[in-house]
């Protein structure tokens, strides 16, 4: 059983006086030799392993954390900005160091935070005597190597990020120890093996991030425990099996992200019901299956719902149109069927819309094009048809827009000229018809555009080269109505990478 408390720091016993005949001695040498200076530094650090061993029952003061501060310091290989170089010296009171918070009440260290500093190092094993350590932020470093067994000694730990570094090995179980942590955030790290199950132990935790790791196996029954947590974020792993039910009945949770995994089942029918105050959902990337269910209608808090490429089927429900709060809604490259319901087009602060590559039938909702805060649109892979109302000069944000390899007939409206904000447009493999609209043209933020296989009649524009100064991609091949010939201003187009004129 793991013990940990502190005395007082003015009760010395004898080798709390050790420490601080430590601290002297450290000052003398700091007016030595160089050389001499780094063999006795050095010496001293190894006796401070001997003299202060990391142990739960080790009385600890603000002398064991100068010199476990000092201990890590030996750890760091490169410092690029010298913040520890020119700050963490002996001669200076650690609670000045750079990084370095102390509660002034018991003279002890309380929070470290040396995030986006550029260290490169490891985390020494006496770590574990920074008993008061309350915040621990390492975050956007190289830190490297496994996490030592000793960290579980820090029991009044409430915040740990050691987010964006190289820290290796299995997720360390003992986390299940530090009962007053509430914020853990390990991703963008190479952490193996699979999930522990004693993170449930763990009761108070809040955040639980250990998302682009290398983890693997089922996601424990047991994280369901954690009935405090608002944050569970395990994307971009190898994971697998179905989502554990227990999760769902986590009342408090409001973001969810599971995405770029290889778990696998059906969402519960009653998902929004058990999770009232769900704001965020990334399922993409998975291989979940069965139907939207119908009551994600009641997650109104919901503003962000991802559940892209996996094998789900079925309608689109039309009590979509209730997620009034609703910013992002990925339906991609699934295979939903049936027509995109009118009620879409109540999500008025909808910013992105994919429903790409599933089997939609029918037309574009007219109400769609009423939704002003649309930047990207992506609609490619269907079986729409119809055409192209002249609503869509409404979507004056619009950035993205892809309406490519649909069933789309009738001219492309001239009200496309109010798409000021557009930068890449696909409107390929339709049976659009008419004239080419040298609107489209005059769009000067356009990087790339592909017009191939449609029915277009006209002519290229001869000052391409000066009203798309930034265009990058041109698709006009199959196009074989056009006439005239390739303007010789289109060399002016200094950006362009790909054009694609064959077939006209």
């Amino acid at each position: 059983m793991l013990i940990c408390f502190s005395v007082s720091p003015f009760k010395k016993d004898s080798k709390e006086k050790s420490a601080s005949n430590t601290i002297f001695l450290l000052l003398i040498i700091l007016h030595m030799e160089k050389a001499l200076r780094s063999f006795l530094l050095t010496l001293l650090l190894l006796l401070f392993h001997y003299v202060m061993p990391s142990s739960a029952m080790t009385r600890t003061n603000v002398s064991t954390d100068q010199l476990t501060l000092l201990s890590l310091k030996s750890q760091i290989s490169s410092d690029p900005f010298h913040y520890l170089d020119d700050s963490w010296s002996p001669a200076t009171y650690v609670c000045h160091w750079v990084g370095v918070t102390c509660d002034y009440r018991h003279q002890r260290v309380k929070s470290l935070n040396l995030s986006n500093m550029i260290l490169t190092g490891t985390i020494p094993r006496d770590f574990g005597n920074l008993t008061f350590l309350v915040s621990l932020d390492l975050g956007s470093n190289n830190f490297h190597g496994n996490l030592p067994q000793e960290m579980a000694h820090l029991c009044q730990l409430k915040f740990l990020d050691l987010s964006l570094n190289k820290f290796s090995g299995e997720v360390p179980s003992w986390f299940g120890f530090l009962k007053q942590l509430q914020v853990l955030k390990l991703r963008f790290n190479s952490f193996t093996g699979s999930i522990p199950p004693s993170l449930s132990n763990a009761s108070k935790l809040e955040t639980l991030e250990i998302s682009a790791n290398l983890l693997v196996g089922n996601i424990p029954e047991e994280i369901g425990n954690l009935q405090n947590l608002n944050m569970l974020s395990m994307e971009h792993n190898q994971l697998t099996g179905s989502i554990p039910f227990t999760i769902f009945n986590i009342s408090s949770i409001q973001v969810i992200a599971f995405s770029n995994n290889s778990v696998s089942g059906k969402l519960p029918n009653d998902l929004c019901n058990r999770l009232p105050i769900l704001k965020e959902l990334h399922l993409s990337m998975n291989k979940l299956h069965g139907h939207m269910p119908i009551s994600l209608s009641n997650c109104s808090q919901l503003q962000i719902l991802s559940l892209s490429i996996n094998d789900f089927d079925g309608p689109i429900h039309s009590e979509i149109g209730r997620l009034s709060n609703l910013q992002i809604l990925y339906l991609g490259s699934n295979h939903f069927t049936g027509i995109i319901p009118q009620e879409i087009g109540n999500l008025v602060n909808l910013v992105e819309l994919a429903v790409d590559v599933n089997q939609i039938t029918g037309s574009i909702p007219i109400s769609i094009f009423n939704i002003s805060s649309l930047q990207f649109v992506s609609l490619r892979g269907n079986n729409l048809k119809g055409s192209l109302p002249r609503e869509i000069g409404n979507l004056t944000k619009i950035q993205v827009l892809f309406l490519n390899n649909n069933r789309f007939t009738g001219e492309i409206p001239k009200e496309i000229r109010n798409l000021v904000e557009l930068e890449e447009l696909a409107l390929g493999f339709n049976s659009f018809s008419g004239s080419l609209p040298m609107e489209i043209f005059n769009i000067s933020g356009m990087r790339a555009m592909a017009l191939s296989f449609n029915n277009l009649s006209g002519t290229i524009p001869p000052n391409i080269g000066s009203v798309l100064p930034n265009i990058e991609e041109l698709y006009m091949s199959n196009l074989t109505n056009l006439v005239g010939t390739v303007p010789h201003s289109i060399s002016n187009c200094s950006k362009l990478t790909i054009l694609e004129l064959s077939e006209i």
